[in-house]
């Protein structure tokens, strides 16, 4: 269904009066408005998440993510923060095996804030398995060695591996931070990573079915009705075929949701960037207006990483309007700083 309504909205921090579309797509709400769209995120689990749930499926992931050949799904415990939200976002999976504390997120839509939002996971995780009262005794509590996790299977074009940081977000460069998180980012679209698929046949089977799910809603008009092809067909064809027998009206609706989100963050990016070239705009004289630009490009680069020193002020100084709006539009679709300076 879909309608038409002004609204004050929130997304990111940014509140706006401006008129608006919602989508009512398998009981969940997005709303769409000339600057910014807003996920209602009230679905109750991810596609991913509810398949790995399971101590089988989980350990058959870590042993091909760890080149390990466990068994006995049993010694793995289970830990995951079912009631900890953080940014509107779940703590996916969490369990300890072999004195390992691991966080494995999914993502269809790429972050590099993800070592932050670890950062808060893994404190509250290890708030509830440690009394705080311990913390004051003059013996060493030992805890299980964290390990963070990232599978990624957007739709842009990402790396078969890649490390995120928590030094990258700071606003002073250390190169021995005091404090340092590292993710690992594994990109488990069909084509990457083809050794770790084989090793787990679900996350192979996993990736299978969310690409027939792309591609079907690329060339059919209805989304809801691509899905359920996606799902029959994978049925048929022995792909998640227990999971999706079992529990194939919630796979539906998650997977409606999910394409539909990827492409909700898209339009926030484009919309990033046409307000950060109205701001430049609304300077009127030439000063205001590359001075303007030059605030837009620092805006959209701050929400991907670090800025260098040398380049904000490459940035602040650039005085040819061309020159800015090359920088404005390669800002806008950058997914990190060092991409964006690479094509300055």
């Amino acid at each position: 269904m879909l309608f038409q309504h002004y609204e004050q909205q929130e997304f990111s921090g940014k509140r706006i009066r401006t008129p608006a579309r919602q989508f009512q797509t398998g009981g969940n709400t997005m709303t769409e408005t000339k600057n910014e769209i807003r996920v209602a995120r009230n679905h109750k689990d991810r596609l991913f998440r509810m398949i790995f749930r399971e101590k089988k499926e989980l350990l058959s992931l870590y042993n091909a993510v760890n080149g390990t050949s466990y068994t006995n799904a049993e010694e793995l415990e289970i830990v995951t923060l079912e009631n900890a939200i953080y940014m509107n976002m779940k703590n996916d999976l969490a369990f300890i095996m072999d004195s390992y504390l691991n966080l494995y997120e999914h993502q269809s839509t790429y972050s590099p804030n993800m070592p932050l939002r670890d950062l808060f996971y893994i404190a509250k995780e290890l708030q509830g398995q440690i009394d705080h009262r311990d913390l004051y005794r003059n013996t060493l509590i030992k805890i299980p060695t964290p390990r963070f996790l990232v599978f990624y299977n957007g739709s842009e074009e990402q790396a078969e591996k890649k490390y995120l940081r928590l030094s990258d977000a700071f606003q002073k460069s250390m190169d021995d931070p005091d404090l340092e998180l590292v993710v690992t980012m594994l990109n488990i679209n069909l084509g990457k990573n083809r050794k770790l698929l084989e090793q787990c046949q679900t996350l192979k089977e996993y990736a299978i079915y969310v690409k027939k799910v792309r591609t079907y809603a690329k060339s059919m008009k209805n989304v809801e009705e691509a899905v359920d092809r996606a799902v029959t067909e994978c049925i048929n064809e022995g792909i998640l075929q227990e999971f999706l027998l079992q529990n194939r009206k919630e796979a539906v609706e998650m997977s409606i949701f999910e394409y539909d989100e990827e492409a909700v963050f898209e339009i926030v990016r484009k919309d990033e960037y046409e307000k950060g070239l109205q701001e430049g705009i609304k300077e009127g004289r030439e000063e205001g207006f590359t001075a303007g630009k030059a605030d837009a490009i620092l805006d959209l680069l701050e929400d991907i990483g670090t800025i260098p020193e040398e380049i904000r002020e490459k940035i602040c100084n650039e005085k040819d309007s061309k020159v800015l709006n090359g920088w404005l539009k390669q800002a806008a679709k950058a997914e990190s700083i060092d991409e964006f300076v690479s094509k300055m």
